[in-house]
C-alpha cells in the first residue's frame, strides 16, 4: 500500500477501561484477536505518556496491545487498563449519543461471528440486517449487525457476499477480521470533517444522506435522515473513518469528555511522513494542540516523534512520525 497524503490511515484506537475481564472476553474470546502485555513502562516513558495523552499523575494504568496477528495492516487496539476509575464517556448504547460510536469488524462468515459473540454473552442493537448493495454495476448481498461491546462501544459485524472483497482484509484461515474502521457521531459534521481534511490530509470518499430503515441496526426510528460520510487516507482502501450526523437535530449528550483517560474509545492514532507539517497545519487551523511534537518511546510504535491534538468536538488525536 502506497500512501500519497500527509497522514496514513487509522493505525491504532486507544480504549480505556477498568474491566479487563470483559475486554478480553469480547476482543480476544469472541472476536478472535490476540492480547499482549502488560508492557513494562519506565518512569521516563510514563512521564511522556502523561504529557502526550493529558493524563494526570493521580490516574494509574497498565498498557496492553490487542491486535489480529494474522492481518497486521488492520487497526490495532491500545488498551489502557485503568487502576483508577474514570467516568464512562457514554451513558448507554443509544446511537443518538455524541462522540466515538464504533469499531467495525468486517469478516468472511458473519454467522460464525454472530454465534461467537452471543456465546460469550454480548447483546446486539437489532436483528441482523440482510440486503443487497450495487457496486460497479454488480449487485451483491450484505449482512450487518451491531453488537454491544464493552464500555458502551458499538462493534459492527459486516460481511459482503457474492465473492466480493470485504471492507477490510480478513484472516482467510479463520474468516475473522477487523477492526477495519471506526465511526463517530457528531452534531457538527462540517467542522469535524474540515479538521481531518485540512490538518491530516484525509479525503472524503462518499458523503450521503440516508434514512434509517425499519429495524435499523442503529436502533433509531425509521425514516430519520442522517448524513453518512467516509474519510480515507489518500492511497488507502481500509482503516477508514465514518461520521454520522442526524439531520433531525436530535442528539444525546456524553457523560464525560470524548477522550482518554475517560472510559471507552478515546483516541485515534495516525502515522505521518511529516509531523512538523501536521503541527503547522494544526496551528494554522487553530486546532487545540495538547502536546507539540516530542520524542516518544512506545511499545507499539517504538522510538518515534509524537504529538497530540483535539478535534473540534474534543476527541483526542495522536500523530506518530516513525
Amino acid at each position: 500500500m502506497t500512501f500519497t497524503g500527509l497522514c496514513h490511515h487509522l493505525h491504532t484506537a486507544t480504549i480505556c477501561s477498568t474491566d479487563i475481564d470483559t475486554i478480553k472476553r469480547f476482543y480476544v474470546d469472541a472476536m478472535g484477536m490476540q492480547i499482549e502485555g502488560p508492557y513494562p513502562i519506565t518512569e521516563g516513558q510514563r512521564i511522556t505518556q502523561r504529557k502526550l495523552w493529558d493524563i494526570g499523575a493521580d490516574i494509574d494504568f497498565d498498557y496492553y496491545l490487542i491486535h489480529r496477528q494474522a492481518v497486521p495492516s488492520l487497526v490495532k487496539i491500545r488498551f489502557l487498563h485503568l487502576k483508577t476509575a474514570t467516568p464512562h464517556m457514554h451513558n448507554s448504547y443509544s446511537s443518538r449519543e455524541l462522540g466515538p460510536f464504533s469499531l467495525g469488524f468486517p469478516n468472511g462468515d458473519i454467522h460464525q461471528m454472530d454465534q461467537r459473540v452471543k456465546e460469550y454473552g454480548f447483546g446486539q442493537m437489532a436483528e441482523m440486517q440482510i440486503g443487497d448493495v450495487t457496486r460497479d454495476g454488480k449487485t451483491y448481498p450484505y449482512y450487518e449487525t451491531i453488537y454491544q461491546g464493552p464500555d458502551y462501544l458499538h462493534c459492527v459485524g459486516l460481511q459482503r457476499g457474492g465473492q466480493m472483497d470485504q471492507v477490510s482484509p480478513i484472516d482467510e484461515k479463520t474468516k475473522l477480521g477487523g477492526p477495519g474502521y471506526s465511526a463517530y457521531v457528531t452534531d457538527n459534521s462540517d467542522s469535524e470533517l474540515k479538521f481531518y481534511q485540512d490538518i491530516l490530509d484525509l479525503e472524503i470518499r462518499f458523503d450521503w444522506v440516508w434514512e434509517a430503515s425499519e429495524g435499523s441496526a442503529l436502533g433509531i426510528e425509521a425514516g430519520v435522515p442522517f448524513r453518512f460520510v467516509s474519510l480515507y487516507a489518500k492511497g488507502s482502501n481500509q482503516n477508514h473513518l465514518l461520521f454520522l450526523d442526524y439531520k433531525d437535530g436530535v442528539f444525546e449528550p456524553l457523560n464525560a469528555a470524548p477522550r482518554i483517560p475517560n472510559q471507552g474509545l478515546g483516541m485515534w492514532s495516525f502515522l505521518t511522513s511529516d509531523i512538523e507539517k501536521v503541527a503547522a497545519l494544526a496551528k494554522e487551523n487553530k486546532a487545540r494542540i495538547v502536546q507539540n511534537p516530542m520524542p516518544f518511546d512506545d511499545p507499539i510504535f517504538g522510538t518515534c516523534q509524537a504529538m497530540s491534538l483535539q478535534t473540534p468536538s474534543g476527541f483526542m488525536i495522536e500523530i506518530i512520525n516513525l
